[in-house]
């Protein structure tokens, strides 16, 4: 589903999105400065099919999080989100790189992936790992994720994985935590907030 279609089917809902609402540190998200380790990974970059670690975004701040292309709901809904960060922060979203990690390697193709995180924002990578990549990366966040039992050859099976945005400063180290950004409730400013703290820092 592309962002424009996406959003549209939103929008036909009338739902409209909440002001900012901040925690007692100025955060909209949870702080997580010094709980989580730093960003570190190795994968494949679905748009080019290059081999691509945390240096290679060195420098950017980095939103993450993990999900794959045949989500119904969370997944384009999260995106859609965040390609809204990207058009408050204006010029300075330059400085923000968001990875969208498959944890269905299997149906998500480098080239599925690439057309997928497009249809969204240009400020967006799709990633695509081993088996073993992947479940080094989920470890280290802490995050979960399951597929189904499936035949070979069946694409309709089911996944569930964590839902999270974790965003990292230029350094890489883990900053801020947006539990639920997956919905049309989700404060687009407050994010926004968020990431501008964290480039300024």
């Amino acid at each position: 589903m592309s962002r424009r279609s996406f959003l549209g089917r939103v929008g036909s809902t009338g739902l409209t999105l909440p002001l900012a609402a901040c925690d007692d540190a100025g955060w909209y998200g949870e702080e997580v400065s010094g709980l989580l380790p730093d960003l570190s990974f190795t994968m494949t970059r679905a748009q080019d099919g290059t081999r691509v670690t945390q240096a290679d975004y060195e420098g950017q701040v980095v939103a993450l999080f993990f999900g794959f292309t045949f989500c119904p709901d969370i997944c384009p809904m999260t995106l859609s989100n965040l390609s809204a960060v990207v058009d408050q922060l204006g010029e300075v979203a330059a400085k923000l790189s968001i990875l969208f990690v498959t944890v269905d390697p299997e149906r998500d193709t480098p080239e599925l992936m690439a057309e997928y995180v497009a249809a969204f924002t240009p400020r967006a990578d799709g990633l695509v790992g081993t088996p073993n990549q992947l479940a080094r990366l989920a470890r280290r966040l802490k995050v979960t994720y399951k597929i189904a039992p499936h035949q070979p050859g069946d694409m309709s099976y089911d996944v569930s994985h964590g839902k999270a945005v974790y965003v990292f400063d230029a350094q890489g180290e883990a900053r801020v935590i947006w539990p639920g950004f997956d919905t049309v409730k989700a404060d687009i400013s407050g994010a926004t907030g968020d990431i501008r703290r964290v480039m300024s820092a």
